[in-house]
């Protein structure tokens, strides 16, 4: 019986400890038995999608994603409309869809997964044709993915900082939305459309949110007093951030938002210039994943 071929692709800047820490894990737990593999290393921005669509034509049985949402995202750009499985090690910073999907945070466990974890079919976002996995914003949220893409850290208290900086500076928008065809318009700090539950450190932003439903669900924080926002930081930590009398929740297939002065977005925390109305769709079981 021929071996089922895995593919990894590694970000190189994430270090030579946590490359060596990967080779060792795969060494010690994938079963060789079952898996014949590769490890391939990205050299440039959105070198994981031409890698991944490689591993795939060539038959790969699966791809795995070496790094946080921004990578995943990248290697399902290039696996999609294929067979070839996705599987995640989650290296990111906050590590939003392998939390939202219970892999394992732990590099050997994760890759034990591997081996013997479950295929699901995944639901695939897209804003305006670009393709997301866990959640896609504007507002507060791009401007906050915008500044920490272009910090010299990363981590946990990075992202807090920025956070903490730019909420009392930034100003709440009137967005006009419309969800499967009817029409509402929010005053709003955040916008965020999601299919995965959280941005990552357990900040669960649609804590309902499934990624096999076939549904985004739209989380809309409103102008609130800002010596209220750790309050509700502490109900999106808690699962609640729902009950927050500043939070209003939506779900639907299609989801268009706009603002005339609309000129950024993020998806899976990659910032990107956009449109001033964006137009946020889903399509179901886009792409098999390994989970637990």
């Amino acid at each position: 019986m021929s071996k089922k071929h895995l593919v990894f692709i590694i970000n190189p800047k994430s270090g030579v400890e946590r490359q060596k820490e990967i080779k060792q894990g795969i060494e010690a737990h994938l079963d060789k038995e079952q898996h014949s593999y590769e490890l391939l290393y990205t050299e440039f921005a959105k070198h994981g999608t031409v890698l991944a669509k490689e591993a795939a034509r060539n038959g790969a049985y699966a791809v795995v994603a070496v790094g946080g949402d921004g990578s995943v995202n990248d290697v399902v750009q290039g696996l999609m409309g294929t067979d070839t499985l996705l599987a995640i090690i989650p290296k990111g910073s906050g590590n939003g869809m392998a939390r939202t999907m219970s892999i394992p945070l732990d590099t050997n466990e994760a890759i034990k997964l591997i081996n013997n974890g479950k295929v699901v079919n995944m639901d695939i976002g897209y804003a305006n044709g670009r393709p997301f996995i866990s959640n896609a914003g504007v507002a507060f949220d791009a401007l906050i993915s915008k500044k920490f893409a272009k910090s010299e850290k990363r981590g946990f208290w990075m992202y807090s900082w920025l956070v903490t900086k730019y909420l009392w500076l930034y100003k709440s928008w009137k967005w006009d939305i419309t969800i499967d065809g009817k029409q509402i318009s929010e005053r709003a700090f955040m916008i965020n459309v999601a299919n995965g539950q959280q941005f990552g450190y357990n900040f669960k932003i649609a804590p309902m949110a499934s990624f096999t439903d076939g549904i985004l669900e739209l989380i809309v924080i409103r102008k609130f007093p800002k010596m209220l926002a750790s309050f509700i930081a502490w109900r999106a930590m808690n699962g609640s951030i729902t009950k927050s009398p500043y939070v209003k929740h939506y779900r639907g297939t299609e989801i268009i938002i706009s603002n005339p002065g609309l000129k950024l977005m993020q998806t899976d925390g990659d910032a990107h210039v956009c449109e001033n109305s964006i137009t946020f769709t889903i399509k179901k079981a886009a792409q098999k994943v390994i989970v637990p």
